[in-house]
């Protein structure tokens, strides 16, 4: 997911943030949709709108996500958009452990927006609206896998997605003269989304929704981890601390519940 999300800083240059998501969201479309192949009846009524608001959703999700890693390091960026899901879990419980781990994530995002305020407050903006749209993704995820093939479901929102947000294309002309980096942007779109997504349904049957939720934490380091291997990206200690913080919420709800997919 997230050395995806390293090469689509890497287009930054060539294309603006949100083209990149939306190029993004076409490569993941384009692939499931082939692979897939939905039938007609995830193409009509409910089944479409739940759908295709997913995928709007999630795209925006994503737009925002990109709009603040041009702006923030990749750790920093992931560390923030965790108050979304965790949010969202301590919402449902008020045990002292969910108390706990929501103030450990505030305390957390504190320190990192802190420190980056001065720097990009724009950047911490897009990062926060990356997490309430990931608590969106979460309850209409589940709503989704509720209703029936939740991969077809991706499929066809992510094709109604690629159409709604077809203006974000504007930013993403020098890439089409380019081969290459065409197949850079569509890259992104298998490894942040389709390769993720599918190892999701598998790691989720073998471990089940609470020991998926445990590994959740390990993804502010791993981006951190390749956002400074990758791009060369070195936290501040306030930021450090902030994301270890984030982790160690993260951890602490997950230990005695379930949380949801990651969605890069």
């Amino acid at each position: 997911m997230y050395a995806g999300a390293a090469i689509a800083v890497g287009l930054f240059g060539h294309a603006t943030p949100a083209g990149v998501a939306w190029l993004r969201c076409l490569g993941a479309a384009v692939l499931l949709l082939v692979w897939r192949r939905p039938p007609m009846a995830a193409w009509r009524g409910r089944r479409l709108l739940l759908a295709g608001t997913f995928g709007v959703v999630t795209a925006g999700m994503n737009v925002a996500f990109y709009e603040a890693i041009a702006r923030l390091p990749l750790g920093t960026t992931v560390a923030l958009e965790f108050v979304g899901p965790v949010v969202v879990a301590a919402a449902g419980s008020r045990s002292r452990r969910d108390v706990g781990a929501l103030v450990l994530v505030v305390a957390g995002v504190a320190a990192i927006a802190d420190v980056r305020l001065s720097g990009s407050a724009l950047g911490v903006a897009f990062a926060l609206v990356a997490a309430a749209a990931w608590a969106g993704y979460i309850v209409l995820g589940k709503r989704v896998a509720l209703d029936g093939d939740g991969i077809d479901a991706l499929a066809v929102g992510f094709a109604v997605a690629t159409v709604v947000l077809a203006p974000l294309a504007l930013g993403t002309a020098e890439v089409w003269s380019s081969p290459r980096l065409l197949v850079l942007g569509i890259g992104v779109g298998v490894l942040s989304t389709v390769v993720p997504y599918v190892l999701d349904q598998i790691v989720l049957r073998r471990l089940g929704r609470a020991g998926f939720a445990v590994l959740l934490a390990l993804l502010p380091v791993t981006a951190g981890v390749l956002g400074f291997v990758v791009l060369a990206q070195v936290p501040s200690l306030p930021e450090a601390l902030g994301t270890l913080a984030v982790v160690a919420g993260i951890a602490l709800r997950s230990r005695d519940g379930a949380a949801a997919e990651p969605p890069g």
